[in-house]
């Protein structure tokens, strides 16, 4: 049989069959990957995800990589491999088009010489032009969107909300997405909690982090690599629907097991595919993407997929080591001996060369090596990924200061106290956290491997030496409102708390620009925005303390409000909603009247803004973290959320403070936060109780007493008015 005369000129180029060649080897991996795929339907779809991944990047790694791999490790062996019946069966396997190129292009046709048109050239030029056309096509498909993505993202206002990564609000009506893969913000959409509760919300937020956990934006830039180079594969496009139904199905999985219902969840889902448009580039993780019917049906009828067997686990590595070693051991019988000694002639030539420079660069390297200052950076993983930056510079003692940036935590600083490096040694105080950091310093002056501890909880921390290209861009921190400006909230909705929300789920936050509070009474509220006590509440109908209600609220001026305009916003809101109105008056009251002990203020100056807002929290109960607050703040935070009564703050002492306070709480405190007080422990390393602890860690003291203090007499309250 003979070949068309412009077919003999085509498989006359190696290139030609080279390229054959890769393609019917990555058709083989795909047709491979889709029978374990198979195989595993019942498992988990990140294990499957990672299969057709696989599959993808198979386009991107010939074969013939891992055939040098081989011809390498024969270079290195004493003994030649000699092999000939073994090395044609690997060829036939890994290269089945190799032989019939080489006859084609040396042997004529029935005996005669073959005369070929010089018109045949144009038919690879064709090809060539085809191939490269579809690729600037697509290429400029993916530029416009990407760009687009892009102008979004620039002109989108920065949100304070609790996630691993920056919040974006655009007033786009583009699906809640993570746009960047290595510096991934999360866009959501202008208004959304008009359209989802605060728990649909948090369920998107969930989704989303795990596709930043899970890196589904690079291995997506990567696949559209492949499609863009192959376009012309149908696989190629086979591979895309199945990597974006499973990493959806995996993220859905991954937020039901952290404990999300899955009503809620799916409700969440279509409420996005409701009012938002999906995204454009499947390199931006949304939230819609996959056969939509058949994930709800998933979520709601919770279809458990199942750990891998043994039996499941030998069939991947079994499959695995074939793909490996069919390549390697081909180039292991296969390589040409000329070209091995020619490589080993001209790696024994550059030996001699390389060895001087070495020499002649080690002083001045290990001169460097254990000089700490620069910039630092590491990955803390604590069931979530939490990218940390220190900055290390050298201060006017010859010794090292460092400031420490959460980057997933919309870049917020924490001051280190201390950091000390001696004999390779690296320690630091952050007292911020609760933490300490000891690691020890290698020996390229590259790598710290170290532990964070907070508390008794031990967490490894390895530390890289960035440089200009690989460190990570710390966010800018949000706009401030002007402090002299007189804001009111320009559009506030209130509505009803869930019945069955826990009680432990009550929180009062300010995101950007807009205050968001969950499960609040009226008299939580109130007691909020006028600094008091529950008891300093008289006449307040049943309903302002059993009710329970989520505000969302945006003020008319642009900017993160501090403190005081957050307050003066709410006061002007129950006025307006909830028809408030009052009058003062004085009443002699059980509280606890906060004052300076006698050894002193013991609380560290804070170096924040004195403008900015305050951070109060607690990681576990009786385990309060404090950053940037007044001893007024303070005293506001004991009274309203730990004990049972006012609290008078009585120290005369002004600024702000940053400070740790760790107690054993009992019965009487915590009241209404949801939490289990844990039962007392005899320990002796258990801390001391309460108002102990004021005195000996931070240099206040707590007494209760009985005392006049201003109440609230309420005159008139309504049931909020229609949103």
């Amino acid at each position: 049989m003979s070949y068309p005369v412009f077919s003999q000129e085509l498989w006359r180029a190696e290139w030609t069959a080279a390229l054959v060649n890769h393609l019917w080897q990555s058709t083989a991996v795909a047709l491979i990957v889709a029978l374990l795929a198979f195989a595993l339907r019942a498992n988990h779809a990140r294990t499957r995800f990672w299969l057709w991944a696989i599959a993808s990047i198979k386009f991107l790694v010939p074969f013939s990589l891992l055939i040098a791999g081989g011809e390498s490790l024969r270079l290195a062996m004493s003994a030649p491999v000699e092999q000939p019946q073994l090395a044609a069966v690997m060829e036939q396997i890994t290269q089945p088009y190799s032989q019939a190129v080489g006859a084609a292009a040396s042997s004529p046709v029935g005996g005669a010489a073959v005369v070929i048109p010089a018109s045949s050239n144009l038919v690879p030029i064709l090809l060539a032009v085809v191939w490269l056309c579809g690729v600037l096509v697509l290429t400029y498909f993916w530029l416009r969107r990407w760009l687009q993505l892009q102008r979004m993202v620039r002109t989108a206002a920065r949100m304070t909300l609790c996630a691993e990564v920056p919040v974006l609000s655009t007033p786009s009506l583009l699906e809640p997405g993570v746009f960047g893969i290595f510096h991934p913000v999360l866009l959501l959409p202008e208004g959304i909690l008009d359209h989802l509760s605060v728990e649909q919300l948090g369920t998107i937020i969930a989704h989303e982090m795990n596709h930043v956990r899970r890196r589904d934006n690079l291995t997506a830039a990567l696949h559209m690599v492949v499609e863009t180079l192959f376009w012309f594969h149908p696989a190629v496009w086979w591979i895309k629907a199945r990597l974006l139904e499973e990493r959806e199905r995996a993220c859905d999985e991954a937020v039901l097991q952290s404990g999300s219902e899955a009503d809620l969840y799916a409700e969440s889902i279509l409420n996005v595919c409701k009012f938002y448009v999906e995204s454009p580039m499947a390199c931006v993780s949304g939230v819609t993407g996959s056969d939509l019917k058949k994930r709800i049906v998933r979520i709601m009828t919770e279809q458990v997929s199942h750990q891998l067997d043994l039996g499941k686990k030998l069939l991947l590595g079994g499959a695995a080591t074939v793909a490996v070693a069919v390549p390697v051991v081909f180039g292991l019988v296969h390589i040409n001996h000329a070209y091995a000694q020619t490589m080993a002639a001209k790696i024994s030539t550059a030996v001699p060369v390389i060895r001087p420079v070495l020499q002649a660069a080690t002083p001045k390297a290990e001169a460097n090596l254990q000089d700490l200052a620069g910039t630092w950076q590491g990955t803390l993983h604590v069931g979530k990924d939490l990218r940390v930056v220190f900055k290390v510079t050298k201060d006017d003692k010859g010794g090292y200061k460092a400031a420490n940036y959460s980057i997933d935590q919309g870049g917020m600083l924490i001051p280190v106290n201390s950091i000390t490096l001696r004999d390779g040694t690296v320690k630091m105080d952050i007292k911020a956290v609760g933490g300490t950091y000891e690691g020890k310093l290698n020996a390229d002056g590259k790598k710290i491997d170290g532990t964070l501890t907070q508390g008794t909880n031990p967490m490894p921390l390895a530390l890289e030496r960035a440089t200009t290209e690989t460190e990570w861009a710390i966010p800018e921190p949000p706009k401030k409102m002007a402090a002299d400006a007189n804001p009111t909230f320009e559009v506030a909705t209130i509505k009803p708390t869930a019945p069955d929300t826990p009680a432990s789920h009550k929180y009062l936050t300010v995101q950007g620009n807009r205050l968001i509070s969950s499960n609040f009474s009226l008299a939580d509220y109130i007691s909020f925005a006028y600094g008091t006590h529950a008891k300093q509440l008289i006449g307040l109908p049943a309903w302002a303390d059993t009710d329970k209600f989520d505000i969302t609220a945006k003020p008319d001026i642009d900017g993160t409000p501090n403190a005081k305009q957050v307050k003066d916003m709410l006061q002007k809101l129950l006025a307006e909603r909830f028809k408030l109105a009052f009058h003062h008056d004085k009443k002699e009251l059980s509280v606890y009247v906060l004052s300076v002990a006698k050894t002193g203020n013991k609380m560290e100056k804070s170096a924040a803004d004195p403008n900015g807002l305050p951070g109060l929290f607690f990681s576990q109960l009786g385990d309060l973290h404090v950053r940037n607050a007044t001893t007024s703040d303070f005293a506001g935070l004991m009274q309203s959320a730990v004990l049972d009564r006012p609290v008078v703050d009585q120290t005369g002492i002004t600024g702000r403070w940053d400070y740790e306070l760790k107690w054993t709480p009992d019965d009487s405190q915590f009241a209404g936060m949801g939490g289990k007080i844990p039962p007392p422990t005899d320990s002796a390393t258990a801390p001391p109780n309460l108002y102990t602890a004021i005195q000996e860690q931070i240099g206040l003291k707590l007494e209760a007493t009985k005392a006049p203090a201003d109440v609230l007499v309420i005159d008139k309250v309504e049931k909020p008015s229609e949103n």
